[in-house]
C-alpha cells in the first residue's frame, strides 16, 4: 500500500521492519527503517506522518476491521543500535589482545 497507494514523494523505499498493535486496538505502531539504508530519514519520517490519515482506512478495509487503529510510523533504532554495540565490542577485543 505504502508503494502503491501514496503520492507523496518524501515516502519512497522504506522497509517495514515490525507492527504492533495496543490491545484495543486503537494505535499500530509501524518501525520502518529506509530501505536499503538510502534516503533521508527526516524527510522520509515526515512524509509517513503526511500520508498515515490517507492510508488509515484502506489498511482498516484490508484487514477488514469497523475502527482502523491510528498509524503511526516510528524509525526503528535497533538495527543501528545493535551495530554501534558490535563495533563496541570489537574496539574492546582488539585493545584486549597482545602487542606482537
Amino acid at each position: 500500500m505504502l508503494q502503491r497507494g501514496v503520492s507523496d514523494p518524501r515516502v519512497g523505499m522504506i522497509s517495514i521492519v515490525s507492527v504492533a498493535v495496543n490491545d484495543d486496538l486503537s494505535v499500530a505502531r509501524i518501525k520502518w527503517l529506509p530501505f536499503g539504508g538510502i534516503g533521508d530519514r527526516v524527510q522520509i519520517a515526515e512524509g509517513l506522518k503526511a500520508v498515515a490519515p490517507q492510508i488509515r482506512g484502506p489498511v482498516g478495509r484490508a484487514l477488514g476491521i469497523r475502527h482502523a487503529p491510528e498509524l503511526r510510523f516510528e524509525l526503528d533504532t535497533n538495527v543501528e543500535y545493535a551495530a554501534h554495540m558490535d563495533d563496541l565490542f570489537a574496539r574492546l577485543a582488539r585493545e584486549r589482545l597482545p602487542e606482537e
